[in-house]
């Protein structure tokens, strides 16, 4: 039982800040990108409250996409198979359980996280993709499996197309993006 404790303390130290150029360049990579992503939001809801096309997941993408453009789980395969996979299967399970918002929950992380493993798409913020399915609100519900083209789709094209702009204008050989496609 020590022995597993002893676990959660941690054995290494956190890597130094990174330069402020990198910094930079994450930055204006993220403001484009979730700006865009609202833009088109805006410009296609029907309401001015409605950000429809604006959902959570797609800040953590950004994080990865522009903050770790060589991270594994940040590469375009990862960011469009992470999000439409989490995407069907979260729709696939609040239809099938819409009484139990908990189970439904549950199930439609858990198995977006099995079923990226298998796919070799892991993509993190497509667990909270599979989520936002099951807890959105009515309008997401109505969706239904349109949810995965408009928002999920257009919105990890337009994250992916600013990722590819902004983060290969650098002179810095290791930010280039991506490592791999597919």
């Amino acid at each position: 039982m020590k022995y597993y404790f002893s676990r959660m303390r941690g054995h290494s130290r956190p890597s130094p800040r990174k330069p402020l150029t990198k910094i930079a360049w994450s930055w204006l990579a993220a403001f484009v990108g979730i700006y865009l992503v609202s833009y088109i939001s805006q410009a296609l809801s029907t309401s001015t409250t409605d950000n429809m096309f604006l959902i959570g997941s797609f800040g953590a993408s950004a994080v990865l996409l522009y903050g770790t453009p060589q991270a594994e789980y940040a590469q375009p395969r990862n960011l469009i198979g992470g999000h439409l996979l989490s995407a069907l299967i979260g729709i696939t399970i609040y239809k099938l359980v819409p009484q139990d918002v908990m189970l439904a929950s549950a199930l439609a992380v858990s198995l977006a996280i099995v079923v990226m493993h298998f796919t070799v798409t892991l993509h993190p913020p497509g667990g909270a993709t599979a989520l936002i399915a099951v807890i959105g609100s009515d309008q997401v519900h109505s969706l239904g499996y349109l949810f995965v083209l408009f928002p999920v789709l257009l919105g990890a094209a337009v994250l992916l197309v600013v990722a590819l702009l902004v983060n290969n204008l650098s002179a810095n050989p290791k930010r280039h993006y991506p490592t791999f496609w597919w």
